[in-house]
């Protein structure tokens, strides 16, 4: 077993995760490193930090640095410092809000993360849309206009979310791992996982069912 343990690989991923205020973002990674969900957060003042560990299969292990980036800080000259050195982000917006201007919001930090940060190559990096709050939908999302505007705006992927409910919150945590495996790989200077499919319609581990839409944009 210690030989085992010595042989693991371990790679750390930098991961933005931003998005406009009152949309969830640290529930999200609360949900996921401390698996804890709260309705009480206080809103994020510049950015904070958290490490998400996952043994992605049994020779790789996988710590993704969660950067908790403020949403008031509004496209500002900071996120140019905040996303230095990121491999991979997370965009969440709040799908209890008017799609219309929650869409604008969403192209505005899209464009804010691929002027201000790439892969070494010059590749913008992997970004993942999460519709967060899905739990408070009464009629499922429409996954065609969602497909449809991941391929427009340059979205690897795309999940229906609830941090509440713990739906798709570890899966969403795959998917980018899985981007910026394919990405980074291509990259000089860093090591990319071994391929492996990641099945966005699992359930989470703690049981949540997976029942918001997912779907996956091309890369």
């Amino acid at each position: 077993m210690a030989g085992q343990e010595e042989d693991l690989k371990e790679y750390v991923y930098k991961v933005l995760v931003v998005g406009n205020v009152g949309t969830g973002k640290t529930a999200i990674i609360q949900r996921s490193v401390h698996h804890i969900f709260s309705d009480n957060y206080k809103t994020t003042i510049g950015v904070d930090f958290a490490l998400k560990e996952i043994r992605w299969d049994p020779k790789s292990i996988v710590r993704l640095q969660l950067w908790d980036i403020a949403g008031q800080e509004r496209f500002g000259s900071m996120t140019r410092v905040y996303y230095k050195e990121a491999v991979g982000a997370f965009i969440v917006f709040d799908l209890s809000r008017e799609f219309e201007q929650s869409f604008e919001i969403v192209k505005k930090w899209k464009a804010d993360i691929d002027s201000k940060v790439t892969l070494a190559s010059g590749k913008p990096i992997p970004v993942v849309l999460l519709a967060n709050k899905c739990d408070l939908l009464k009629i499922p999302v429409n996954e065609e206009l969602m497909n449809e505007f991941c391929h427009k705006n340059g979205f690897v992927a795309w999940l229906a979310t609830s941090a509440k409910e713990n739906i798709n919150i570890e899966q969403g945590m795959r998917c980018i791992i899985e981007h910026i495996s394919k990405r980074v790989g291509e990259e000089d200077g860093f090591s990319s996982l071994p391929p492996r499919a990641v099945k966005l319609s699992e359930k989470d581990a703690s049981g949540g069912a997976g029942a918001g839409s997912t779907g996956c944009c091309g890369s």
